[in-house]
């Protein structure tokens, strides 16, 4: 995000926060930044805000903006941060002064008779907020942890010019009939239920097809470039993620550890908390639901002798991991807490690294290309020097860190170093694609990894007849299923290419006695492979064709008296509102199979 904007945005936030106090002055505030797409501030209020109060609310922030209310910064002691923030009763805002460290410069933002702890940046004078919208409300629990209070979310955005703002509003009602929620449901992909529990997805028939043949398709791709498809368990021993390093490391994103039945029984007079501490520091034994894949995979690999002559071993999965995520932070497909992964690790020699790390990059772009997604940007993800959350030392980092800066390169695309955005065991590559409101996601990735070989001590024999450790690589294209075909319903708006359609086509029968020969048809079309219904209802044909486009059918293949004389098609396709042709079966089912194959984004005109 620009510097103006964000500015425009952070100021935004405590303008709401202004109005908000002025119209009920017994809100108790919490933390209003700015975000990608605009602004948000957290409030705990006993009136529930409904969109009813969002006219009164924008009169008052447009009141306020109107005049010229200057952002005025002032360092103040602790002592005084303590007192001012007492005499105002904002308790969260005492908390949040309790989370910055002794001799840290503490600094507050003044408009008006608003008072915020804040750092900034702000604009100079409230007249830079020249356009503003509040958009929704949300409940979230404070500080992200659903023991504590629920407060009340408004979201708005605001802009530099009305022009942008209103430019910015098309795109969300656009978002809003892509939402891949909404679609979801209406074409009956996916669902979440409470008792199954959130953020774990029920693929239903129609949306595991996409799965499925997305999963086909990248396996094609993989065994042209010899990788070898394995399965690891679900649930592994904790003394396995300990030695990867994902425990403790990655501790806060995983579920609890779970205790053996034995131990179980043999210490019955442990409370849960100790039992716990058991698990946590290793005087238990226990397993853990995988939050990764490639200790599995490592395992495999050392589970005979390698020699040089065998490397590169790729080893691909299409593994289901679990990570515990906030409720807050769950979105449908996009934000779950079991999802599988199209994942492979590379074991190979040094001397291989920068090939095999463009043929990984390769493929990322080749999946995105077939896919028609082309906004999109790379992301070289670098240790932070300063952080001391990485495993390994600093000669590894760096031999890993400038591979993946020469393949970068050699990829020939824009990309750009962030420090601070490595997995703790090496750097990464992310591709980070933008959906159709600007919102950014992270999907396929590439990381090198020489940490984990050395913590495992896997070896392969070189052509010295001496143990040599393999350099390897972390790789997902698609990063996990849920989010991609999250995604993939926003990106088509649902009107899948052909070849990734739950239905390719439908047979509308005109009449019933149409429909014996419908069903001819119906049989060469599944002979053929192609994913085909009929729609043998009493409705008129203006009905069934409105259902199927509602379905996003991409053909329907009309028959009445004349195709079923000729035995031919009338073809329409959910681009075009009027029959396109007419073929005979062959010519139909050679028409679909083409678009099938080739993969082709948009049907084909005759």
């Amino acid at each position: 995000m620009e510097a103006l904007l964000l500015k425009i945005r952070h100021s935004a936030a405590h303008v709401l926060a202004a109005a908000v106090q002025y119209l009920f002055p017994s809100v108790k505030f919490d933390i209003g930044p700015a975000t990608d797409d605009g602004f948000y501030y957290d409030f705990d209020l006993d009136h529930k805000f409904t969109t009813d109060d969002f006219q009164k609310i924008e009169a008052e922030m447009q009141r306020l903006i109107d005049q010229n209310q200057v952002f005025e910064s002032q360092v103040i002691s602790r002592t005084e941060a303590y007192k001012l923030f007492s005499d105002r009763h904002q308790t969260y805002k005492l908390s949040r002064l309790d989370d910055i460290p002794e001799g840290e410069t503490i600094t507050i933002y003044r408009n008006g008779d608003f008072v915020d702890l804040c750092r900034g940046p702000h604009v100079q004078n409230s007249s830079e907020i020249k356009a503003f919208k509040l958009l929704s409300i949300a409940g979230a629990y404070y500080r992200g942890d659903e023991k504590n209070q629920q407060m009340q979310r408004i979201y708005g955005t605001a802009f530099d010019s009305k022009e942008a703002l209103e430019t910015h509003l098309i795109q969300l009602e656009e978002a809003k009939k892509r939402d891949h929620r909404k679609l979801g449901k209406e074409l009956e992909l996916f669902m979440i239920d409470d008792a199954v529990g959130q953020g774990l997805i029920l693929w239903l028939p129609k949306g595991n097809i996409i799965r499925m043949e997305l999963q086909k398709f990248i396996s094609m791709e993989l065994e042209k470039l010899n990788y070898m498809l394995v399965s690891t368990p679900h649930i592994a021993k904790l003394g396995l993620f300990r030695t990867s390093g994902h425990f403790p490391y990655y501790k806060d994103a995983q579920y609890p550890p779970i205790a053996e039945r034995a131990t179980l029984e043999s210490k019955r007079d442990l409370s849960c908390a100790e039992l716990v501490s058991g698990l946590e520091n290793g005087s238990l034994d226990g397993f853990l639901l995988k939050p990764m894949n490639c200790p599995g995979h490592v395992k495999i690999y050392a589970s005979k002798t390698r020699s040089y002559r065998d490397l590169p071993i790729k080893l691909a999965e299409f593994g289901t991991v679990y990570r515990w995520e906030q409720s807050g932070e769950l979105s449908g497909m996009t934000r779950v807490r079991g999802f599988t992964q199209d994942d492979a690790h590379i074991f190979c020699t040094e001397e291989q690294l920068p090939n095999e790390i463009l043929e990984c990059l390769n493929l990322v772009k080749m999946i995105f290309s077939t896919l028609g997604i082309a906004d999109f940007r790379v992301r070289v993800g670098l240790r932070d020097p300063n952080s001391e959350k990485y495993i390994g030392g600093d000669d590894s980092w760096e031999k890993a860190e400038d591979a993946l800066r020469k393949a970068a390169e050699v990829l020939g695309v824009l990309y750009s170093l962030e420090i601070g955005e490595a997995a703790f065991y090496g750097p990464k590559i992310d591709f980070v694609i933008k959906d159709v409101i600007g919102r950014e996601w992270q999907l396929g990735t590439v990381q090198v990894d020489y940490n984990l070989p050395e913590r495992f001590d896997i070896n392969y024999v070189g052509n010295d007849n001496k143990p040599h450790r393999p350099v390897m690589i972390h790789r997902a294209p698609f990063g996990s299923m849920e989010r991609f075909c999250g995604l993939l319903i926003e990106h088509f708006g649902g009107d899948f290419p052909t070849w990734l359609s739950p239905e390719q086509v439908r047979i509308l029968p005109l009449n019933d006695h149409n429909k014996d020969y419908a069903q001819d048809v119906f049989e060469r079309m599944r002979r053929a492979n192609i994913r085909t219904s009929i729609d043998a209802s009493s409705e008129k044909l203006g009905a069934k064709v409105r259902k199927a486009e509602m379905e996003k059918i991409p053909y329907m293949f009309v028959v009445g008296d004349k195709e079923s004389e000729d035995h031919s098609i009338s073809i329409r396709s959910r681009r075009n509102r009027t029959i396109e042709g007419i073929y005979s079966i062959d010519e139909a089912i050679d028409l679909v199979l083409e678009e099938i194959q080739t993969k082709r984004l948009f049907l084909k005109n005759k």
